[in-house]
């Protein structure tokens, strides 16, 4: 993937992170208003949440040059 490329999947992630984190605090809300909460899917979305948080570090690895100080 060239730098452009690479931008344009790291934005992607990003977004996908930041869906992902309302979700999270919907569902949890909902629970202490006496809904339903599903334990498991929040755990889900945690577990999606972290990977991403992964994919996204990578790819800012890739895009920034290491610099010897």
């Amino acid at each position: 993937m060239n730098e452009q490329e690479l931008r344009k999947r790291l934005e992607l992630l990003r977004s996908e992170h930041r869906d992902l984190d309302v979700a999270i605090v919907a569902l949890s809300e909902a629970g202490e208003k006496g809904g339903f909460v599903d334990q498991l899917q929040i755990a889900r979305l945690k577990k999606r949440k972290l990977q991403l948080k992964d994919r996204i570090s990578l790819i800012e690895d890739n895009l920034i040059p290491d610099i010897i100080a």
